[in-house]
């Protein structure tokens, strides 16, 4: 382990003196990719003096203890020996897992896509209510999040929206929401006070960058047409709204939230890299999945992932049978403790993957 450690602090010693040359930090991109390197590489050096320190600590206290010369001595090694060996372990299952290389999809921004499912009106009201929930998220981690195209639902919330989140790590993070969510409540338009079932779907896509995704413009047909819904005088009175067609894929995407067409064109393209990313990257992780028997990545969209019960006030994750009776504060966006049990199974499943390697 320490050999690999120590590759890792030869690295860590060229990216500190990388970060501080000036051609280096006039390439804002380089700058910022070598920075969340150093980040990284930086916690794993802390990690190699730990592990260092533990290691000469046994060494001197079995040095003291086979010596045998002075009594007090020796019980204050036994007493060293105990403490380090049984912090050992532990630092060591920490390092293993910060030395399996991370996901280059992790870091990237996402964008998500929210669709009412079965249920009419009731799954257009959820697909709000799930909305509102991963703004409030977004917004606790300092995340900035930015709508680009929506549809309202004829009672309220979204029959689908589509929004922008960037930040850090943040598809690391939100990638584990991908799937069917499920409501079970009595419905605002319900007379008999009957509990209905009801869906919505979401969906998490990496955002592409030029360079994942070559698209020739010859495959993409493009539409303008007047935005509708929130926008003030430039609704239906100019064709500022964008739809791209890619017609070799069938794929679809389209932008109508900014007054300019040409901003809504380029968000359109953004959107549109992303989803034609996001199809090879489905299949990848379908069969990665399917090596790993990965609970919580399987590729399956259509998966239903997660049940709120309001009756009972109770929220299920069912890839991990995870239940907390804590509906009111799931919803007001405080979901990060059901990710980062979802984060603890695959981190676990990736430690079992990556054991041989050790």
């Amino acid at each position: 382990m320490l050999d690999k450690l120590n590759i890792v602090k030869q690295r860590f010693d060229e990216v500190s003196d990388l970060i501080i040359q000036p051609e280096i930090i006039a390439d804002q991109k380089r700058y910022v990719k070598l920075n969340k390197e150093y980040k990284d590489l930086k916690v794993l050096c802390d990690k190699r003096d730990e592990y260092i320190t533990l290691t000469k600590n046994i060494e001197e206290a079995e040095e003291i203890i086979a010596d045998g010369s002075d009594e007090e001595m020796v019980e204050m090694a036994k007493m060293q020996l105990d403490e380090a060996k049984s912090a050992m372990p532990k630092l060591e299952e920490e390092i293993k897992y910060l030395l399996i290389p991370k996901d280059p999809e992790d870091e990237k921004n996402v964008v998500m896509e929210i669709r009412a499912g079965t249920g009419g009106d009731e799954a257009s009201i959820f697909a709000g209510d799930l909305f509102r929930m991963y703004t409030k998220y977004c917004e606790s981690k300092g995340w900035k999040t930015n709508v680009i195209d929506l549809s309202e639902g004829t009672s309220g919330g979204y029959k689908e929206i589509h929004f922008e989140v960037n930040g850090e790590d943040v598809y690391g993070t939100l990638k584990f929401e991908a799937g069917v969510h499920r409501v079970q409540r009595v419905p605002q338009t319900e007379t008999q006070g009957r509990v209905h079932t009801s869906a919505a779907t979401v969906m998490v896509i990496p955002e592409a960058e030029e360079f994942d995704v070559q698209i020739d413009p010859k495959d993409v047909r493009i539409d303008y047409f007047c935005s509708s819904g929130p926008g003030g005088q430039s609704v239906n009175t100019t064709y500022s709204a964008v739809r791209l067609t890619h017609e070799p894929t069938g794929i679809v995407a389209q932008c109508q939230d900014e007054k300019s067409q040409h901003k809504n064109k380029d968000k359109a393209f953004k959107v549109l890299r992303s989803r034609l990313y996001d199809m090879e990257l489905a299949k990848k992780q379908a069969e990665d999945a399917a090596k790993r028997n990965s609970q919580v990545s399987s590729g399956d969209r259509s998966a239903k992932i997660r049940t709120y019960n309001y009756p009972q006030g109770r929220v299920t994750d069912h890839r991990i049978g995870l239940t907390l009776y804590d509906l009111q504060n799931i919803m007001n966006g405080d979901i990060q403790k059901i990710i980062d049990e979802l984060m603890l199974v695959e981190n676990t499943e990736k430690l079992k993957e990556a054991s041989e390697i050790f």
